[in-house]
């Protein structure tokens, strides 16, 4: 059922492209231009999310499966990954549907970030990578809503009912989202509010469509683009993720061309294409080092409660937002 995973990928393009959707503008508009436009959709679809996914796993249609803890590595590769965002002009679900929008800049860093994903958990950086894992941190668990060795949760080391746990951050989300006022609308073809539904559904039918080919998560970037690059070196067969990446892109291309947005972009500065490579290496580098990007772990693993996911997700935005100050907030 691989082919699944390219269905998905084109409905979960639709939606990124649609929407606008890009978390590196999220984190980085609240801190430079006070807007929290995406920030509440963000907040929207986390919240619903979390409802959604445990309400798959508690009729056993999903096992989830939080991602292990790893503090050196979520805190260290998240704020990396958080720099690379902003350099790259976009996150890593940014590029890879801007991809089918025909922006160059995005191609060229989402090049880097495949290559390097890939030679940090297969290749040239591995080692590191084996050497983080000394310090992961499992957990084993006997509520069936959960596979049975996974990274801790908010519930799991409170010892509280996930039911709980959830309702409560659904409870804040819903305050960010519904109470905190944001001062502009984005021109986009689908509605903030529209976009987080469709990602709170699509997510826990994408985490049913991935475990039944043994990948036992939901929606990603990452990984999927690390198998694109096997596919191509090392004659690898395609895998749910992969299919995952190619449906995203051209889920973009059909949505951008259907509304007559697609364009091919070349940036007005050629040393631009130096930065969004240098943002891209990072974020590859960044999100295997932190166990996930921020699909992986921001809008698939903060919604199941994972420490890794939160740490990463918070790491990612002071990364951001580091970088977003050092390029745009010094000039205020």
């Amino acid at each position: 059922m691989v082919w699944t995973g390219l269905l998905i990928g084109v409905l979960f393009g639709v939606i990124l492209q649609r929407g606008r959707i890009c978390f590196n503008s999220a984190f980085r508009d609240v801190l430079i231009f006070k807007d929290n436009y995406l920030m509440r959709l963000a907040a929207l679809t986390l919240g619903l999310e979390s409802i959604t996914l445990l309400i798959f796993a508690q009729a056993g249609i999903i096992t989830l499966n939080p991602k292990p803890l790893n503090w050196i590595g979520n805190i260290v590769g998240g704020f990396i990954f958080g720099i690379g965002m902003v350099l790259a002009g976009g996150c890593a679900s940014g590029v890879t549907y801007r991809t089918g929008e025909g922006m160059t800049t995005a191609w060229f860093a989402a090049l880097a970030y495949a290559l390097t994903a890939h030679a940090t958990s297969k290749g040239l950086f591995s080692g590191w990578i084996k050497w983080l894992n000394n310090y992961t941190v499992t957990v084993s668990n006997t509520n069936p809503i959960y596979a049975p060795k996974t990274g801790p949760t908010i519930a799991t080391v409170l010892g509280i009912s996930p039911w709980i746990a959830s309702i409560i951050f659904l409870a804040l989300m819903l305050w960010y989202a519904f109470g905190v006022k944001n001062k502009s609308q984005r021109p986009s073809k689908l509605n903030w509010i529209a976009a987080s539904v469709l990602i709170a559904i699509l997510a826990p039918i994408a985490w049913w469509a991935s475990a039944s080919t043994g990948r036992n998560y939901g929606l990603g970037i990452t990984g999927g683009w690390i198998n694109l690059v096997s596919v191509y070196a090392n004659n690898a067969p395609l895998n749910w993720g992969g299919a995952e990446i190619l449906g995203i892109i051209i889920g973009a291309a059909i949505s951008a061309i259907a509304g007559k947005e697609f364009k091919l972009r070349m940036p007005k500065n050629p040393k631009t294409y130096a930065q969004v490579l240098l943002g891209g290496f990072l974020m590859g580098f960044g999100a295997v080092t932190a166990g996930g990007c921020n699909i992986g772990h921001f809008l698939t693993g903060v919604p199941t409660l994972a420490i890794s996911s939160i740490v990463a997700s918070i790491f990612f935005i002071l990364g951001n937002w580091t970088m977003a100050w050092f390029l745009f907030g010094r000039q205020k």
